[in-house]
């Protein structure tokens, strides 16, 4: 059973920048492509971006140019960092491991969440 922890959500002014972690326990975390997700209220959970094993990343269009995503294998640690935000970005924040070849096709492979990090972009 993997274990997910999100962490580094907050308040934070539009156009500034925030870094999110998740730390992902067991030895499957290096062979697999890890993505962030993010759950607005009253909205359905999205895929804003994934990275393969080897580091290639994806993006949705409304994160792209903004979001960046990166991973650390010997931490089993997938990280995003987030510039130039906005109100529209605020969200409860997920990674998770994925299958698919695409944003549009991935899937969560794990049926267990983290509990998540909120971000909150207001002035």
């Amino acid at each position: 059973q993997v274990q997910l922890v999100e962490s580094g959500g907050g308040l934070v002014q539009p156009g500034g920048s925030l870094r999110l972690s998740c730390a992902a326990s067991g030895s499957i975390f290096s062979i697999i492509t890890m993505a962030w997700y993010r759950q607005a209220p009253g909205k359905e959970r999205e895929l804003v971006a994934s990275i393969s094993r080897v580091g290639n990343p994806n993006y949705a269009d409304s994160v792209k140019g903004r979001f960046t995503i990166s991973r650390d294998n010997a931490k089993n640690t997938v990280y995003l960092q987030m510039n130039s935000l906005k109100p529209e970005d605020t969200a409860v924040y997920y990674c998770n491991g994925v299958s698919g070849a695409t944003i549009a096709t991935m899937a969560p492979i794990f049926g267990s969440w983290g509990q998540g990090t909120q971000v909150t972009v207001s002035s």
